[in-house]
C-alpha cells in the first residue's frame, strides 16, 4: 500500500530553501517520497509566510503542479482539532501540526516529513505514535 505523505510548513521551507539548516535533508527525501504529498491549509499558510517574498514562487510552483495539495476538511475537523490543540497545550500545538495529526488519524498508511521534534510528542488515535520522518 502507498503512503500517504504529509509534510509541514518546516519541510516545505527545507526543502525550498537552500538557507535552511535542513535543506541537505529534505532534498534526499523529497526523490523517494511519492506526490503529491498532501498538507493542510494552515501548514501551507505558515510556509508562505516564513518563506518569505522570494521563496514564495516556489511553494506557488509546487501547488500549480500539483506536487502538494491541501487535503484536509478544516470545518468537519474543527472539534478534533481542537480537542488536540488543548491535550497538548502545554508543548504548545500549533493549529498546523493538530491538522496534520488529525490527517494521519484519517489517511492510510501515514508519513509525516517534518523538521518539529513535537511530533514525536503527539499521538494519533490517543496512544499510537505518529509515523514520522525528520532530521
Amino acid at each position: 500500500m502507498a503512503e500517504s505523505v504529509l509534510v509541514d510548513a518546516g519541510f516545505l521551507i527545507a526543502v525550498l530553501s537552500r538557507r535552511d539548516r535542513h535543506h541537505a535533508w529534505a532534498a534526499a527525501q523529497a526523490p523517494h517520497r511519492t506526490l503529491p504529498w498532501k498538507t493542510c491549509e494552515a501548514a501551507l499558510s505558515e510556509a508562505f509566510h516564513l518563506l518569505g517574498v522570494g521563496g514564495r514562487p516556489s511553494l506557488a510552483a509546487f501547488l500549480r503542479r500539483g506536487a502538494v495539495v491541501a487535503a484536509f476538511d478544516f470545518a468537519g475537523e474543527l472539534p478534533r482539532i481542537l480537542d488536540l490543540m488543548q491535550k497538548y497545550a502545554d508543548v504548545p500545538m500549533s493549529m498546523a501540526d493538530a491538522c496534520l495529526v488529525r490527517m494521519s488519524e484519517t489517511l492510510s498508511n501515514p508519513v509525516v516529513l517534518t523538521t518539529d521534534a513535537d511530533f514525536r510528542l503527539y499521538r494519533r488515535h490517543g496512544r499510537q505514535v505518529i509515523p514520522c520522518v525528520s532530521p
